[in-house]
C-alpha cells in the first residue's frame, strides 16, 4: 500500500520495492516466477532446491532425519531448506504453506507437518510487525507488534539453543517436536488474533478490543491466556497514555485518530451566546464508535473530565489533576484500579469547574440579577421604564428606535433601586418581529412545537406594536454561557414578554379605573358608569390573580427550589440540569405550553385591553355635563333641554350596550376557563390555585 496516502509519516520507499529487506524471505528466482505464471500454477514456489540432483529418498532414513532437522530449524525462523518449501498462494500473499520432498520418509514427513504450523504462525507474525511497524497503523499497533517483536527474540533465541544442541549432535526430530510443543499453542493463539486484525484492518481500540475477547476464549489455557493478557497489557500502553493526558490535562494527544473522543475544532466557545442548541457544550467533544471494552462503562465519565479541564483552561484557570505514582494509568487488570483513578480525576475536575463558576464568575448572583429583571422581581424599574417609553412603546415595528429605547431603560436603571445591582449593566432591550405565541415556535422542544401548532389560530395583530415585542436580553459571557446558554435565555425572554404583557394590561385597567373612580362625585343616575366600574373591578381583580399567580405560585417558589439544588449541586452538568429544569417548569406552569389554557389567557387579556382603550369615551359619553354658559345663565330648563335628553338617552343606550357586550364577552370567556382550569388541575396540580382565584373573579359577577 502507498503510504503517501496516509497522512501519517512515511516508512522509506525501499522498505517496499526491495522484498528481501522486508524479512519474507522471497528466495525465488525471476526465471522461476516466469516460468510458474507461463503455467498458469495456482501456487508460487520459492523452492530454491528444485535444481537438486538428488532426491531425499535417496539417502536412508538416519541422514534424512538430519537434513530435515536441518531444513526446519531454518523453516522455523522462515528460511527454506533443501527439501522444505515455502508455498505462497496466489491471491492470499499473508498466508503461506510448508511441503516437504514427497520421496522423504513417510515418518519423517508426518512429525515435520506436526511442527509446520509454528513455521506458518512465525512467518505470519513477523510479516504482521513489519507491516503494523509503519506510522500510518497507529501507536496501538505499534505497541502491539513491539510486544511481538520481543516474544520473536524469545522465540529465535530458542531455536538457536536447538540449533547448538542439532551441532552438539544431541537434537534428535523427536526431541525438536518435543520442545516446539510449549510454544506451538501460544503462536498458534496469535496468529488468529493477527489474522482477524489484519483481514479487518483494524487499529486502536479494535485491537485491545480483539485481544481482550481473544484472551476470554483461551479460559481453558491458563498459559494462552496468560501470553493474550500480557499482549493487550503492552498495546494497551500506548492508549492508556492518551487516556491519562486527557482525564489529567484535558489534552488529545492522538495523532492517529485511535482515542474514543473526537474533537470538533470549528466550534468554539463565543458561539454559545448565539448558538440555540448550545453545540458547543455538546458537540465541541464526543464519543466515537469503537470504545474499549474495559472502558465502556466509564466512557461517559472520561468525556466529561477532560471537558470540565478543557472549560478551565479556555477561562485561563491552569489547572491539572494531581498525579501520583500511584494515579498512573499505565495498566489495567481485575483490581479495577484504573477505574479508581479515572473516578478520582472526575471528582476533582468537577469540583474545581464548580468552584469556579461558583466563586470567581459568581453564577449564582448572575441567576439572580437575570431573576430581577427578566423575572421581574424587582419590578420598580420596569414601572418607572413604562412610564417613560410608553410613546416610543406603543408605535409599529418599523418606526421603534432601539437605541432610544435602551437610553430609555439605562435612564430607568440608574434611578431606581437597579443601580446598586452590579450586574444591570448587562441588561440590553430589543425588539421582536413577532409576537409571543409566534417566538414559542422558535423554541425547538417538541412540546413547544406542539403547544404553538394548537394555538396557530389565535390572530396575529394586524397593527403589531412594540408592547407585543418588547423584550428584554442578558450579556453572559464564557463560561457562564454554559449555564445561561442562548436557549435558557430564550426561555427566560418568553416568561419575562408574557410578565411583561400582563403588567400593560394592569396598568391599562388601573388606568381605566382611576377614571371611574375621578368621576364618581358625579350624577351617575341613568348612566352605565356603575356597570362598567363593576366590570372593571372584575377584569383588574382576574388580571391580578393571573399576575399573582405568576409570581407567587410559580416563579418564586421554583427559583427557591432551584437554588437549593445549585448550592448542593456536585459538578456543572448537574447544574445545567437544575437550571434547565427549572425553566421548563416555569414555562409550563407559567400556562406558556398549556396550548388551550394560553389561547384562552390571550383572549381574556385582549378583551381587558380593548376594554380600558373604551373606557374613557363609555365614561364621557354616559355623563350629562352642561356647558358653562349654560350653567350660568340658567337656561337648563329651556326649550333644547327635551332634545339634549333624547340625545343623552340614545348615546346613554349605546354606551350601555357596549359595555353590556364586554361584560357577556368577558364573563363568557372567564366561565369558559373555570372548567378547563378545574379539569386541568387534576393533572397539573400546580393550576389548583389559579382555579381557585379565576371561579372566585366569576362568581362576583
Amino acid at each position: 500500500m502507498d503510504s503517501t496516502t496516509s497522512s501519517s509519516s512515511s516508512t522509506p520507499r525501499w522498505n517496499v520495492e526491495r522484498p528481501f529487506l522486508t524479512g519474507r524471505f522471497h528466495q525465488e528466482t525471476k526465471a522461476m516466477s516466469r516460468f510458474a505464471e507461463a503455467k498458469g500454477f495456482s501456487v508460487e514456489s520459492f523452492s530454491s532446491g528444485a535444481g537438486l540432483d538428488k532426491a531425499i529418498g535417496c539417502f536412508d532414513a538416519a541422514v534424512q532425519e538430519l537434513i530435515v532437522i536441518d531444513d526446519l530449524l531454518s523453516a522455523m525462523v522462515g528460511i527454506e531448506g533443501r527439501y522444505i518449501s515455502i508455498k505462497r498462494i496466489r491471491g492470499k500473499e499473508d498466508h503461506v504453506t510448508f511441503q516437504v520432498d514427497p520421496s522423504m520418509d513417510l515418518a519423517l514427513q508426518e512429525l515435520a507437518k506436526k511442527i509446520f504450523p509454528l513455521c506458518e504462525s512465525f512467518l505470519m507474525i513477523n510479516q504482521f510487525v513489519e507491516s503494523r511497524s509503519q506510522f500510518k497503523n497507529g501507536l496501538v499497533n505499534h505497541a502491539f507488534a513491539a510486544a511481538l517483536r520481543a516474544l520473536l527474540l524469545d522465540y529465535q533465541a530458542m531455536v538457536a539453543q536447538l540449533e547448538h544442541q542439532f551441532q552438539l549432535g544431541r537434537l534428535s526430530i523427536q526431541g525438536l517436536w518435543f520442545y516446539c510443543q510449549p510454544m506451538m499453542a501460544s503462536m498458534q493463539a496469535l496468529s488468529t488474533v493477527i489474522q482477524k486484525a489484519s483481514a479487518n484492518n483494524f487499529a486502536g481500540s479494535a485491537v485491545l478490543n480483539l485481544l481482550q475477547s481473544q484472551a476470554k476464549a483461551m479460559a481453558g489455557d491458563s498459559a494462552v491466556r496468560s501470553l493474550l493478557e500480557k499482549m493487550t497489557q503492552c498495546a494497551s500502553n500506548a492508549y492508556l497514555g492518551i487516556l491519562e493526558r486527557w482525564v489529567y490535562e484535558g489534552v488529545i494527544d492522538d495523532p492517529y485518530g485511535e482515542f474514543f473522543i473526537a474533537e470538533n475544532k470549528s466550534l468554539q466557545k463565543e458561539s454559545l451566546t448565539q448558538d440555540y442548541d448550545a453545540k458547543y457544550w455538546r458537540q465541541r467533544y464526543s464519543l466515537k464508535d469503537g470504545i474499549p471494552s474495559f472502558l465502556a462503562n466509564i466512557a461517559g465519565t472520561i468525556l466529561t473530565t477532560g471537558k470540565y479541564l478543557n472549560v478551565m483552561r479556555e477561562c485561563g484557570h491552569t489547572v491539572q489533576v494531581p498525579v501520583s505514582e500511584n494515579s498512573k494509568l499505565m495498566s489495567f487488570g481485575s483490581n479495577h484500579h484504573y477505574l479508581e483513578c479515572i473516578k478520582a480525576a472526575y471528582d476533582f475536575a468537577s469540583s474545581e469547574l464548580l468552584n469556579l463558576i461558583k466563586e470567581k464568575y459568581d453564577l449564582i448572583g448572575k441567576l439572580r440579577s437575570i431573576k430581577h429583571y427578566l423575572l421581574l422581581d424587582q419590578g420598580d424599574f420596569l414601572v418607572h421604564f413604562m412610564d417613560i417609553a410608553r410613546d416610543e412603546l406603543t408605535k409599529k415595528l418599523d418606526d421603534i428606535s432601539v437605541e432610544k429605547l435602551q437610553s430609555l431603560l439605562d435612564l430607568a436603571l440608574r434611578t431606581t433601586a437597579a443601580a446598586a445591582d452590579p450586574c444591570h449593566e448587562d441588561l440590553t432591550c430589543c425588539v421582536e418581529r413577532s409576537s409571543l405565541l409566534k417566538r414559542l415556535g422558535t423554541l425547538k422542544d417538541p412540546e413547544v412545537i406542539r403547544t404553538v401548532a394548537e394555538v396557530n389560530d389565535l390572530e396575529e395583530p394586524l397593527n403589531i406594536t412594540g408592547l407585543e415585542t418588547f423584550s428584554l436580553s442578558y450579556k453572559v459571557q464564557w463560561p457562564l454561557s454554559i449555564v445561561i446558554s442562548r436557549k435558557a435565555l430564550r426561555k427566560y425572554q418568553l416568561i419575562f414578554r408574557f410578565l411583561f404583557r400582563c403588567k400593560h394590561v394592569d396598568r391599562q385597567l388601573c388606568g381605566a379605573w382611576q377614571v371611574h373612580q375621578g368621576v364618581r362625585a358625579l350624577n351617575m343616575r341613568g348612566t352605565a358608569i356603575s356597570r362598567s366600574s363593576l366590570l372593571c373591578r372584575s377584569m383588574l381583580k382576574f388580571i391580578n390573580s393571573l399576575l399573582h399567580y405568576l409570581t407567587f405560585e410559580v416563579l418564586e417558589p421554583n427559583w427557591h427550589i432551584m437554588h437549593n439544588r445549585l448550592q448542593t449541586a456536585k459538578s456543572i452538568d448537574e447544574v445545567v440540569q437544575h437550571h434547565d429544569f427549572f425553566l421548563d417548569k416555569c414555562l409550563r406552569e407559567c400556562l406558556l405550553l398549556l396550548p388551550e389554557l394560553l389561547k384562552k389567557v390571550e383572549r381574556l387579556k385582549s378583551l381587558c385591553l380593548q376594554y380600558a382603550a373604551a373606557t374613557q369615551w363609555l365614561i364621557s359619553s354616559s355623563i350629562d355635563i352642561p356647558k358653562l354658559d349654560e350653567l350660568s345663565d340658567g337656561s337648563i330648563g329651556n326649550s333644547r333641554s327635551p332634545s339634549r335628553a333624547v340625545k343623552l338617552t340614545s348615546r346613554n343606550a349605546a354606551v350601555t350596550d357596549s359595555i353590556l357586550k364586554f361584560e357577556r364577552e368577558f364573563n363568557a370567556e372567564l366561565q369558559s376557563l373555570g372548567p378547563i382550569l378545574s379539569s386541568s388541575s387534576q393533572a397539573e396540580p400546580y393550576l389548583s390555585h389559579l382555579a381557585q382565584w379565576i371561579l372566585g373573579v366569576g362568581k362576583d359577577q
